[in-house]
């Protein structure tokens, strides 16, 4: 199935040298979850603060379980300071 995996600001250095920008669009297996691409793409647990599918908050005991769909949209922010 096809996804769709955003990272900001720092966090995009992690994805490969092929994405558009901040986004690459990527075949999974069905039943792929959050906590499974989080890993894939060796992102700091710590760094991964906002997640949402789709503009839907996942909090941090929920990754791991939640399964991606065909067509979501996964986005990941930092931690962000400002002042």
């Amino acid at each position: 199935m096809r996804v769709v995996f955003k990272l900001f600001a720092s966090l995009s250095d992690y994805l490969p040298a092929e994405r558009r920008g901040n986004r690459i669009e990527l075949d999974v297996q069905p039943g792929t979850t959050v906590g499974e691409l989080i890993a894939r793409y060796q992102l700091p647990e710590k760094s991964a603060h906002l997640v949402l599918v789709n503009g839907h908050y996942i909090a941090p005991a929920g990754r791991p379980e939640h399964a991606l769909q065909e067509g979501d949209e996964l986005a990941i922010w930092p931690p962000i300071a400002g002042g």
